[in-house]
């Protein structure tokens, strides 16, 4: 059985409070975004996790989706078999995309779907929690405004469906710690759950990721991406995550050519 794990994009992002427990609350926009990549399982007499397309770094046994097929294994462990895992990647890791949380809730779904567990998607959304604080949206996989850690999300009426959207992902290694370490949270200067009432071309004027000045001071050649999606016509763009892949949303059919400076990067579109 395979299925196509996709990732997303946060518009906006607001640091809004740093807790007691080390994590930070946040609000954002959690919207998804059809660059996949490929997974497929396939029953066998002991798990393996076979990984091809972009590196991925780090032990098979740390890897979000080998965790998926545990938590699953450990919970049911007469309805889930070994399994070989296939996984081709496509989103980049660490380029605040999801592609590793996208991962770990599709391979959760896969097993559901194909050991029948019929475990709805409320129980699979607390199950990937415990996979990660973004996990439960790719469960939904629709935009939702999240806020606490990411965890606490609710649906959002926004549709991109019109419009092209143009991912840029540098060869910039971003450390979220420092980061974060460099933000001081504040409530958000706008309520993203109103994002419907706001049109689209007046978001760079609303909304921010508070990454970005970061990032920015860190890698000053971030914000000149920024603004080759601006003067080539995106009606809105902005770093996802903490970065360090920034995107522009344009008129359907329209990209910008970006010119890396000297700074290795890689493209995707979206029609």
């Amino acid at each position: 059985m395979v299925s196509f794990p996709n990732c997303k994009i946060n518009i906006g992002l607001y640091i809004t409070n740093r807790r007691a427990d080390g994590y930070h609350d946040l609000e954002t926009i959690f919207y998804p975004v059809s660059l996949r990549d490929v997974l497929e399982i396939v029953p066998a007499n002991e798990t393996n996790l076979h990984i091809s397309g972009k590196e991925v770094v780090g032990n098979t046994t740390d890897n979000l989706v080998w965790k998926a097929w545990q938590l699953l294994q450990q919970k049911y462990p007469a309805q889930i078999p070994a399994f070989d895992i296939w996984m081709i990647k496509s989103i980049p890791m660490g380029a605040g995309l999801g592609g590793g949380s996208a991962d770990a809730s599709f391979m959760l779904q896969l097993i559901n779907d194909y050991c029948k567990l019929n475990i709805d998607k409320e129980e699979l959304s607390n199950l990937a929690l415990h996979l990660g604080s973004d996990c439960p949206f790719f469960i939904y996989n629709t935009a939702h405004f999240a806020e606490g850690r990411g965890e606490k999300m609710s649906p959002v009426d926004i549709d991109l469906s019109a419009y092209s959207i143009q991912l840029i992902c540098p060869d910039v290694h971003i450390s979220t710690a420092k980061a974060f370490q460099m933000i001081e949270p504040a409530a958000a200067p706008f309520d993203l759950r109103k994002i419907k009432e706001l049109p689209i071309e007046l978001w760079k004027e609303y909304i921010s990721n508070d990454f970005e000045i970061p990032m920015y001071e860190m890698h000053p050649e971030l914000e000149g991406i920024t603004a080759q999606l601006y003067e080539q016509g995106a009606v809105y763009a902005a770093m996802s995550g903490s970065g360090s892949t920034m995107y522009g949303i344009f008129e359907k059919g329209k990209k910008a050519e970006i010119n890396g400076r000297g700074l290795e990067f890689e493209t995707f579109y979206i029609a």
